[in-house]
């Protein structure tokens, strides 16, 4: 009976050792070859469930494979914000009166390091819960006109030129210069999200042309073009319309398709849900779901997402249109060196 228990210990032993080389060996995890094979040999292992549970802020781990939860919820509007201490600095209103993106870039590198340091230090004490990893929906370079809307302090200010130069300044400090990603910068909210708050989850702003692409485009576009910006957040409200994580013409057309972003687009949260609820333009979840990925919204900030499964079972969208989404969040891990020993970071 001893030896029988001693064989069983072994062959466990074995397993465990065999299993965390296989997972190792996998492509995806092998930092030398191009993200696109990483990628293709990553989602190859996921199934569709696997991919959707994937898309949503709060992510199971996949164990087989070796992948932890992940919650890609996090803040530093002006310094790491909401897990524990941090250096705080100024809001960022106050920040945008020094007109000096070269200050702010300086600024978001130490803020980047501080979020580096915390996140490996939450990764040994195995916590991955909200506010502990390295993607920071920030900064808000949506433009402040109106004092009503209660946000402005979130903001640069009034003038597009002014929020495109300190915004730049503000994702090279964060992302770093490396290898891979220091942490990834989230340029919100997409777009002209500036209306009154309080109907912000009903509310349909309806600029002219010369409006949206003279006041309310600019810095999304100096972020993605110029800054390469790792993430851009959908807005809650309409826009002419169309709910700003629907609207493929943002979303695919101008963000994807004209400024050639590679990044993810992510939702603002529960805002899918509001497709039913508040705007009324589609009736069930399932529906709500299928016109935000169709769209272009790769990762939801909140629980809609799990009826994406439904809609594929309803024909509403395709294996393909979920692949491709998670091809968007899943390269972002990789850009950040989640899954290779070689990040400089």
């Amino acid at each position: 009976m001893r030896m029988k228990h001693l064989t069983v210990a072994a062959l466990t032993l074995w397993l465990s050792v065999s299993c965390s080389q296989r997972q190792e060996d996998f492509p995806f995890r092998n930092p030398d070859l191009p993200i696109d094979e990483r990628i293709d040999d990553l989602l190859k292992r996921l199934t569709a469930e696997e991919k959707v549970g994937q898309m949503m802020n709060t992510t199971p781990a996949i164990e087989r494979l070796g992948i932890p939860e992940y919650d890609w919820w996090n803040e530093a509007l002006h310094g790491v914000a909401r897990a524990g201490k941090a250096t705080v600095f100024p809001q960022a209103i106050a920040m945008a009166a020094t007109f000096d993106d070269d200050a702010l870039h300086e600024t978001f590198t130490m803020v980047s390091d501080e979020a580096r340091a915390k996140y490996h230090q939450y990764q040994r004490d195995k916590e991955y819960d909200r506010y502990k990893g390295l993607t920071f929906w920030t900064p808000n370079i949506n433009i402040f006109r109106d004092p009503r809307w209660g946000r402005g302090h979130e903001t640069y200010g009034e003038d597009p030129q002014l929020t495109s130069r300190l915004g730049a300044g503000f994702v090279r400090g964060l992302q770093g210069n490396g290898k891979y990603l220091k942490a990834a910068a989230c340029a919100k909210h997409f777009a002209v999200h500036s209306g009154p708050e309080n109907l912000r989850h009903e509310f349909d702003a309806r600029p002219t042309e010369k409006d949206l692409w003279e006041t309310y485009l600019p810095a999304f576009e100096t972020l993605v073009e110029e800054s390469h910006v790792e993430a851009v957040m959908g807005a809650y409200n309409r826009v002419n319309g169309e709910p700003a994580c629907g609207n493929k013409r943002l979303l695919t057309d101008i963000l994807r398709n004209q400024w050639h972003f590679n990044g993810h687009v992510v939702s603002d949260c529960w805002a899918i849900a509001d497709f039913h609820m508040y705007h009324h333009v589609t009736s069930t979840a399932p529906e709500s779901a299928a016109m935000a990925l169709k769209a272009g919204c790769d990762l939801n900030c909140g629980v809609t997402y799990l009826h994406l499964l439904a809609a594929l079972q309803e024909g509403r969208v395709t294996e393909e249109e979920i692949r491709q989404a998670a091809v968007h969040v899943m390269s972002t891990r990789i850009r950040l060196g989640l899954f290779a020993d070689d990040c400089e970071y």
